[in-house]
C-alpha cells in the first residue's frame, strides 16, 4: 500500500467527551470499531497506512489525536520538544510506574462512544510506543474486548514496569479471568521497550497474553536502523510491507485478533 499524506479516505470528527476536545480521524463505513493511538510521532502516512488496512478488513477506524497535527503531516523523527512536553504534561505520565495516565480516562469514553456508534459486541484498541500501555488502560472498560499493546515504551525510566495504576492493573486481571485476551508486539532489541516488561505481562496475564517478539533482522532497513538504532515501530516506520515479511504478518495477526474478538 502507498505511503501518502494524503488522508482524504478519512474524516475529521471533533469530539467532546469527559470536558474535553480531541480531534479523531475516522475511517470505514462498517464493522465494530477499532481505536489506534498513535506513538510519539502523532499521526503518519505510515500510521494512516495500518489505519486503512484495518478498516479495509471490515472494520471501523477510530484515530484520536493526542498530540502532533490531525493530518498525516506529522514526521517520524524524535523530537526533543515533543518528550519534554509529555513529561510535563498533566495527561501523561511516561515517567512514572504504576501510574494510569489520566488521558486514558478519555480514551475509554471514545470507545464507549464509538461502540455506540458501530454496534457489535465490542470495541478493539491498539496503543504505540508511548501510548502502548494506554490499551492495558483501556481494557478497564467492559466496551473494549480485544487490546493490543505494540512497543509499550512506558514508563521510561523502569525496564520492567507497566504504566497502569496498580488497582487499575488488578481489575484488568479480573477481566482476563472471564475470558479477555490481550497481545503485544515488539522488536528484540528495542532499546525503549524491552524484555523485562514483556515479561512482566506474561507474569502478570499468564495465557491471557500473547506476546510476540521479532528479531532485529525483520525490521526496515530506512527506519530506526537508518539512524544506527535497533527497530521499534513494529506496524509503521520500522514495517516491511511485503509478503513473508514478519512485520506484515503481525499486521494480518492483529486483524485476526480483532476478528475473534469482536465477531
Amino acid at each position: 500500500m502507498e505511503l501518502t499524506p494524503d488522508i482524504t479516505d478519512f474524516t475529521r470528527r471533533d469530539i467532546s467527551l469527559l470536558g474535553k476536545t480531541k480531534p479523531v480521524l475516522v475511517t470505514g463505513t462498517g464493522g465494530p470499531a477499532i481505536i489506534v493511538v498513535h506513538e510519539i510521532y502523532g499521526f503518519t502516512p505510515t500510521l494512516a497506512r495500518f489505519c486503512r488496512w484495518v478498516r479495509d478488513a471490515g472494520f471501523r477506524v477510530y484515530a484520536p489525536i493526542l498530540f502532533g497535527e490531525p493530518d498525516a503531516s506529522n514526521i517520524e523523527k524524535p523530537s526533543v520538544a515533543r518528550i519534554v512536553s509529555l513529561c510535563i504534561s498533566r495527561e501523561f505520565t511516561i515517567l512514572r510506574a504504576n501510574t494510569s495516565s489520566p488521558v486514558t480516562d478519555w480514551l475509554r469514553a471514545l470507545a464507549r462512544l464509538a461502540h455506540q456508534e458501530c454496534g457489535g459486541p465490542g470495541v478493539g484498541a491498539i496503543g504505540m510506543c508511548v501510548t502502548g500501555g494506554f490499551a492495558l488502560s483501556m481494557a478497564l472498560d467492559p466496551v473494549v474486548l480485544a487490546p493490543v499493546l505494540a512497543q509499550p515504551g512506558a514508563p521510561a525510566l523502569s525496564a520492567a514496569a507497566l504504566d497502569i495504576a496498580l488497582r487499575d492493573l488488578e481489575q484488568v486481571v479480573a477481566r482476563t479471568r472471564q475470558g479477555l485476551k490481550l497481545r503485544g508486539y515488539r522488536f528484540e532489541g528495542d532499546e525503549l521497550c524491552k524484555a523485562p516488561r514483556f515479561a512482566t505481562l506474561r507474569t502478570t496475564f499468564g495465557d491471557a497474553f500473547s506476546g510476540s517478539e521479532l528479531p532485529d533482522s525483520a525490521g526496515h532497513p530506512g527506519g530506526m536502523k537508518a539512524r544506527g538504532k535497533p527497530p521499534h515501530s513494529v506496524f509503521t516506520g520500522d514495517l516491511i510491507d511485503a509478503p513473508g515479511e514478519p512485520t506484515r504478518a503481525a499486521v494480518d495477526e492483529v486483524i485476526a485478533f480483532f476478528r475473534e474478538a469482536l465477531a
